[in-house]
């Protein structure tokens, strides 16, 4: 009697192909695909920008400053995507950058000098991530409830610290993070923040269990669970690192802005949810990519000096920043289909 043998199968259920290349290079494929066509959109951004403010625009020193800019938002960001990729949402992240550099820039805070303000912030950012970690893991409600109460709740009281007041920062430590007396070969010292956290970011998605377990929650939760993984515990850690990449993203804040105001961090998290998802990032959960979200934050920083450049209103960047996203998208699930 002959035995039938079942052809090998892919990721999707489907039988893939006996002289195909392996399932790992496919996929390796389609993320060079992704980052290639984002370098493209930044590469083309550039080129508009050299064409129409070709002094100004390539001037090095503007170049740090929207590296500068898009370090704050970044930090934001990575910890953005490692929540999405479990299948959440942070809708408050923006408040808690706002909450966390106002008590950090109090007139108390600030006695303490360099380490106080550092110190207050990271607190702050992970005690709002801590909550809405509790909130949505043991406490049963859905992220984007629990989140977007921890958004208003935080932009409150980061009012009524501040009292409607901008808090200046006395302390020259911190001042001088933004000076270019304090540049390293050339790069401000808060790039270099960005850049350490993007590349812990990236190791710890893709070369560590806790990325693998975040992966497995954010594919599907009921099969992580079965397979070992506490899933709620290991949403719990993934809030409390939002939070802390917050609280960093607010220390650098200060140091740029030399204040802490209520209004800081206004609508950050719909550009890190952004940025996360022109970078391949699936809504859904179970796939992220640190890298795609980095480049996805260059592009929109790109795009907000370009037209603060060229002297362009608020609501033709915003309409701009939307087509962008859609072609983004709309390329990237084409090139990731034929490829």
């Amino acid at each position: 009697m002959t035995q039938h043998v079942s052809p090998p199968r892919d990721g999707t259920g489907k039988a893939a192909p006996l002289d195909g290349p392996p399932a790992w290079r496919v996929r390796l494929g389609r993320a060079d695909v992704r980052t290639l066509t984002l370098l493209g959109v930044l590469a083309v951004l550039v080129l508009i920008g050299g064409i129409t403010q070709p002094d100004s625009f390539l001037d090095t020193h503007n170049l740090q400053l929207v590296l500068t800019q898009a370090s704050v938002i970044g930090v934001v960001t990575v910890g953005m995507t490692f929540v999405i990729v479990s299948g959440g949402i942070d809708l408050s992240v923006g408040a808690i950058v706002a909450l966390s550099s106002v008590w950090a820039t109090t007139v108390a805070t600030q006695e303490y000098g360099f380490a106080g303000i550092l110190f207050t912030a990271i607190v702050v950012g992970v005690g709002c991530g801590l909550v809405n970690g509790l909130l949505i893991s043991f406490g049963g409600m859905v992220p984007f409830i629990a989140t977007l109460a921890m958004l208003a709740s935080a932009r409150g009281l980061a009012l009524q610290i501040t009292d409607g007041r901008t808090q200046v920062v006395t302390v020259p430590s911190v001042l001088d993070l933004a000076e270019r007396d304090s540049y390293v070969l050339g790069i401000p010292p808060l790039v270099l923040v960005f850049a350490a956290v993007t590349v812990v970011g990236w190791l710890v998605l893709n070369r560590t269990t806790f990325g693998r377990r975040t992966v497995a929650v954010g594919g599907n939760a009921e099969a992580a669970r079965l397979a070992g993984i506490d899933v709620r515990r290991q949403r719990l850690y993934l809030y409390l690192l939002s939070g802390l990449c917050c609280g960093i993203a607010a220390f650098l804040l200060i140091a740029l802005a030399g204040s802490g105001q209520n209004t800081n961090g206004n609508l950050y998290e719909l550009d890190a949810i952004a940025a996360a998802i022109i970078g391949g990032t699936l809504l859904t959960g179970g796939r992220g990519h640190i890298i795609g979200s980095v480049l996805g934050v260059l592009i929109f920083t790109t795009i907000t000096n370009i037209f603060a450049l060229n002297n362009l209103q608020t609501d033709v960047q915003q309409i701009a920043k939307g087509a962008i996203i859609v072609a983004a998208v709309l390329v990237q699930r084409r090139t990731a289909s034929t490829h």
